[in-house]
């Protein structure tokens, strides 16, 4: 920071933040009665400061207890003035859209001045929180801008780009390792507990207390409240353990010790607050306390992704976060890189105790949200080629450093899948398949899937062949089994970390394995992918290309940024037969095809993941499927560098891609001798002993 006025900048101290907090709001206030040499800035920063003070009422109504009090009226009017600059309907003229700013400020500052309230935006939490020394330091930041356009020499009133560029920079700069300090806190550290709080305290049958969390809340989450509101409390406590028990398994099933951790992370949508409550209960009674925390979206976090991690309510406007996902692009360069990996070092040390003892995520995820299927704006921010290339290196650096605070090989993990009211009319029964889905008699399909891990373990590879206007022509080597009555090459999935079951899925050997993988149409994460096709050659990632945009440099862009995230190419690490015949045929019963999220749309036919082995950093682990079997596929010939170079052993991302039945011609398990088995024909199980997979195939 530059001006003199901000000397106490890093001083710290409840008072002494209170005062810069004070000082900062006359200072706001004053703008609304200023004018700016520069008239055409002069609307932006008196709509911020606007903004600004709403938050600072936020904030004292939050620090004084009066938001508890608050009526449904003031809640709701107080959640749609926060948020309804930027929904969908108002965003061509916000300044959060960074093409409406550049048309108002000029290309240059409008898109370093909508990167700015981008990060302004975030004080909406915090000030939930009453979290004032995240409130000041961005404040800070907007009247340290402000100032300079205040006292700008020039004629025009306009101070030098660079010099905007350089506030932003060292403001991201400075307060890296304070940011990622508080960040890892709330992962690792369950006496931060706002949300848990909230959830635990609150009546739920009173929906204002979602208006607490400082969240946009819509239908969904009202909808999906209410709804659970309605189910006897039996219901929820049956959901609330298939999702604990889900946990506990995962680290039974794969050896580890669930007795030396004592916190779990719970990760979700605003909504599911009953099933959330009762699993927090169920932590409790095998010993693991709960940190839930905050989708925070700020540049300090993006790092080129839109995805939220963390709880959160509705998102806005899906397009406001994917134009700035790339803001770091104003100002990223290998110096703030390594800055950023020392803040990552320092919170690692800051809470090594903590960090030891955390278990990792019990996740919570949702679907039936309209699709979204981003539009490019030419105006957002985006990183050139050595940038993208810092912000790969970086999730590698970073993701390695944390692994030795949370060991990966001690942790683990689950997740499971709700829809929300906006999947359609039929809530109600969707909701109650979905639970069925997630209930499904796991003996049953470990049984089933036993035959296919069976006949697959005689193969040296698999050929995958699609049908119809799908071209999938897939050869998946397999690795050697040594000995067959006590090794395997596929994992026998039941519900543990991936609810509901139904896979058996392998980490194949790369070299052999070529050929095209096509899907007409999926949903990766949120965002639609039209005709995407990947090509291999050893089993890495040679082409791509899909039909979302008009031109094949757009539709690249679109793959490298949200399958490869930057890379140049990706190995396939994954390959697995989905089972789950039920959950295909009620996403098409309801229409639901498009918006089943990964988790289910992976079980409901063959999936091919790009990126990381299955057992990424838990290679050296050996997992057994139930019938005593060793899995002995963790590693292929790019992790195997784990060994000797670990930097290149790892990519730090994992996406799952599925072909689903009434597309897949054939998978074929092929023998040394050229003999084959047919698992699946023509969207059928034909392996003798699967057959029961079909009946929910035939009925429908």
């Amino acid at each position: 920071m530059n001006g003199d006025e901000l000397y106490f900048e890093f001083e710290t101290g409840a008072d002494v933040v209170k005062q810069r907090l004070s000082f900062c709001e006359e200072r706001i206030r004053q703008i609304g009665e200023e004018k700016l040499k520069a008239k055409e800035f002069d609307d932006y920063f008196k709509s911020v400061s606007r903004f600004l003070l709403t938050i600072l009422g936020i904030l004292d109504e939050a620090v004084e207890g009066r938001l508890s009090d608050a009526s449904w009226e003031e809640l709701k009017g107080k959640n749609e003035e926060l948020y309804s600059d930027i929904l969908p309907e108002n965003y061509a003229v916000s300044y959060g859209n960074p093409s409406f700013a550049s048309d108002k400020l000029g290309r240059d500052y409008g898109r370093l001045l909508s990167s700015l309230y981008f990060e302004i935006r975030s004080l909406i939490g915090f000030a939930y929180e009453g979290n004032i020394e995240e409130i000041v330091i961005r404040l800070e930041l907007f009247l340290e801008v402000y100032g300079v356009f205040a006292s700008a020499d020039q004629a025009a009133g306009i101070p030098s780009f660079d010099e905007l560029r350089k506030i932003l920079y060292w403001f991201y700069s400075d307060y890296a390792e304070q940011e990622r300090v508080a960040r890892f806190a709330s992962i690792v550290d369950p006496d931060v507990s706002f949300a848990r709080d909230i959830i635990m305290n609150s009546d739920l049958t009173d929906l204002r207390y979602l208006y607490r969390f400082g969240e946009y809340i819509s239908e969904n989450e009202l909808g999906a409240a209410q709804y659970l509101n309605s189910l006897p409390q039996k219901d929820i406590d049956r959901l609330a353990e298939t999702f604990t028990e889900g946990y506990r398994i995962g680290f039974e099933m794969t050896g580890k010790d669930i007795t030396i951790k004592k916190t779990v992370s719970i990760i979700y949508q605003l909504g599911f607050e009953r099933i959330v409550r009762k699993a927090v209960e169920n932590f409790e009674k095998i010993g693991l306390k709960t940190t839930i925390y905050r989708a925070v979206m700020s540049g300090f976090f993006m790092g080129g992704s839109a995805r939220r991690s963390g709880y959160y309510g509705a998102v806005p406007n899906r397009q406001f976060d994917y134009d700035h996902k790339d803001d770091d692009a104003l100002i990223l360069d290998k110096a703030l890189v390594s800055r950023r990996l020392e803040a990552v070092r320092a919170a690692g040390e800051k809470y090594k105790k903590e960090a030891k003892l955390f278990g990792g995520p019990a996740v919570i995820e949702v679907f039936g949200e309209k699709p979204f299927s981003p539009a490019t704006d030419a105006m957002a921010l985006k990183f050139d080629k050595a940038q993208k290339k810092m912000v790969s290196d970086y999730k590698v650096q970073a993701s390695l450093i944390q692994n030795e605070y949370i060991i990966g090989k001690e942790r683990s993990f689950t997740i499971i899948s709700f829809p929300v009211p906006e999947i359609g009319e039929n809530y109600a029964q969707i909701f109650d398949e979905i639970v069925k889905i997630n209930t499904l008699d796991y003996k049953l399909y470990q049984r089933i899937q036993q035959k296919i891990v069976d006949a697959l373990d005689e193969a040296s590879y698999c050929l995958i062949t699609g049908m119809g206007e799908n071209h999938t022509s897939m050869k998946v080597m397999l690795h050697e089994l040594d000995d067959r009555s006590s090794q395997t090459n596929f994992e026998n999935c039941v519900a543990d970390v991936n609810i509901p079951v139904g896979e058996v899925f392998t980490s194949p050997r790369l070299t052999g394995t070529e050929g095209t993988l096509h899907v007409t149409g999926v949903f990766l994460e949120g965002l639609f992918f039209k005709n995407l096709e990947i090509k291999f050659k050893d089993g890495m990632i040679t082409d791509y290309s899909c039909s979302n945009f008009e031109s094949e440099e757009e539709n690249k862009k679109y793959i490298n940024d949200n399958i490869l995230f930057g890379h140049r190419t990706l190995p396939i690490g994954e390959f697995a037969i989905g089972t789950n015949t039920l959950a295909y045929v009620v996403a098409r019963k309801y229409g639901i095809e498009e918006k089943l999220p990964i988790l289910i749309a992976e079980k409901t036919g063959p999936h091919f993941a790009v990126g990381d082995t299955c057992y990424s950093q838990e290679e050296d682990n050996c997992t057994y499927n139930p019938d005593g079997k060793a899995i002995v596929a963790r590693d292929n010939e790019v992790s195997i560098n784990r060994k000797t170079d670990p930097d290149k052993a790892y990519f730090f991302c994992h996406t799952d891609i599925t072909i689903p039945y009434d597309e897949l011609g054939e998978i074929r398990a092929v023998r040394q001798d050229g003999s084959f088995v047919t698992v699946i024909k023509d969207g059928r199980f034909v392996l003798p002993g699967t057959e029961e997979l079909n009946i929910p195939l035939d009925e429908a």
